[in-house]
């Protein structure tokens, strides 16, 4: 991994333009072509990135300019760093990154809602587990009865983030002019009542799960009514 500390101006042209004056920034550059421009501010988010597939051309030594590039279909997406002084420039061998490893519960509650999409809601059957999007994989992709697409984000307890997770993979997902009307369903073993309230007022569905039930090891509650 190569990381930069540079004062620089970052130009983005694709979709639509931006810009990024002349300021001291950080600029991650990963093995595997991913390109991240991060500020002192702004939390852990960049203010610019490009994800794989890349190609990077570096211009100067030391390094003068930046110019990455990423084609999507008849379109170029490009991230323009002029760098006008080099602060810091080091290269660190990351060796062999182990695989990120899920919550168990998570990862169990995954395989069991696959296996089972109607808890999700009546009449969802699965198209896929881990639907691939640029921003991260959506745990499950599901149509409904009417043919429509859902997608469903899993937790073991859903917190705002969660809500704010689904939030982006749904705005990603509806850019596709076949899926703009995608919905979106937040399934977890407990919902806090912050996240819950964030997520109808999006239109998110809220649907808690219990993992034993799930598996069959034990009934679900009976809710009883009076009369």
């Amino acid at each position: 991994m190569r990381l930069i500390v540079a004062r620089c101006e970052v130009v983005y042209t694709g979709r639509l333009t931006a810009v990024l004056p002349e300021a001291l920034r950080l600029l991650m550059i990963k093995q595997d072509g991913s390109v991240m421009v991060h500020a002192d501010t702004g939390g852990y988010k960049p203010q610019n990135w490009m994800t794989p597939p890349t190609v990077l051309e570096f211009d100067g030594e030391p390094l003068e300019r930046l110019v990455v590039r990423k084609f999507a279909g008849k379109t170029e997406d490009r991230l323009d760093i002029r760098i006008v002084e080099v602060v810091s420039d080091v290269t660190h061998d990351m060796g062999e990154a182990a695989e990120l490893e899920k919550d168990g519960v998570e990862r169990h509650l995954q395989e069991e809602l696959a296996a089972a999409p109607h808890w999700c809601g009546e009449g969802f059957r699965l198209v896929r587990r881990e639907w691939p999007t640029d921003i991260g994989p959506v745990d499950l992709m599901c149509r409904d009865e009417e043919d429509g697409w859902i997608a469903v984000e899993i937790k073991r307890v859903a917190t705002i983030e969660a809500v704010e997770q689904l939030t982006r993979y749904l705005d990603f997902i509806r850019r596709d002019p076949a899926m703009d009307g995608c919905r979106g369903v937040l399934a977890a073993q407990q919902i806090k009542p912050q996240a819950r309230t964030l997520a109808e007022s999006r239109g998110l569905r809220c649907v808690e799960v219990d993992l034993a039930v799930l598996r069959g090891e034990r009934e679900p509650d009976l809710t009883l009514f009076a009369v």
